[in-house]
């Protein structure tokens, strides 16, 4: 490789990271946030509370810092120690992906039944049960955004632990016209709720993402890739220079032997 050409593979792999561990700074400072300020407030199966918002948030945020900060200071430091480590975590990450990926694709109808009974026992049991549980903010928000109610239908509500031996549903089941309707919620204003379940909407309206998704695994690979390819060719780099005896490090912008 010219000097040039890994000079630039250094500078621009370098720089990359640095945006990348700034993004995981803010995505794991945005996680503590909602861990310290909101807690109980970011999941709809508070039986799984490692599903949660803040908590994947801090999860997403530690590992991007961690993988990017041996990218940063192997590239600047030209050590070959934690370009191997950074090559060896993308690819343990990448490897992670794949096998959720693929786990999701084969077991997905079954995935789609489990989601749906934790969501059925996160309203029955912990739906108004303290006074941190954020469950009523997170369906009123969904309610309303999706125009639908309860998981399959309004009938998920029926004779909750929050309200049990009655047949009634959150006031965000009603309709926007009704809402301020004395008691719209009670079970003989049916015509007045959201006829289809959120399950549906949800997935209708992940459908109609698609794209984006699409768009974000690309561009979330292209950066492995580019990062696998980066890092390999300035490990080698460096271990050509120092098999050729040079006494000079590999990366050093000062004068080069002709």
């Amino acid at each position: 490789m010219s000097r040039s050409g890994y000079t630039c593979v250094r500078y621009v792999f370098c720089y990359v990271n640095v945006l990348l561990w700034l993004s995981g700074c803010g995505i794991l400072g945005v996680g503590i946030w909602l861990r310290a300020i909101h807690d109980g407030y970011t999941s709809l199966v508070p039986q799984y509370s490692l599903l949660s918002a803040d908590i994947l948030l801090i999860i997403v945020g530690a590992t991007t810092v961690l993988i990017t900060f041996f990218a940063c200071c192997g590239s600047w430091f030209q050590s070959r120690c934690m370009l191997v480590t950074y090559f060896s975590l993308v690819i343990f990450m990448f490897l992670i992906e794949f096998i959720l990926a693929t786990l999701a694709f084969i077991y997905r109808e079954n995935l789609n039944d489990i989601l749906k009974e934790e969501l059925m026992d996160g309203i029955r049991f912990h739906y108004r049960n303290s006074t941190d549980n954020g469950l009523e903010v997170i369906w009123s928000k969904a309610h309303t955004k999706f125009h639908c109610c309860g998981i399959n239908n309004y009938e998920d509500w029926y004779e909750i632990k929050a309200w049990e031996d009655r047949r009634i549903v959150p006031v965000s089941c009603c309709l926007p016209q009704y809402q301020n309707m004395t008691n719209c919620w009670e079970e003989g204003n049916i015509a007045y709720w959201y006829s289809k379940g959120c399950s549906e909407q949800v997935l209708m309206w992940f459908v109609s993402q698609l794209h984006i998704v699409g768009v974000i695994g690309l561009l979330i690979s292209f950066i492995q890739l580019f990062g696998l390819i980066s890092a390999m060719l300035l490990f080698c780099t460096v271990q050509h220079k120092r098999v050729k005896g040079h006494i000079y490090k590999a990366y050093s912008s000062t004068s080069y032997p002709s």
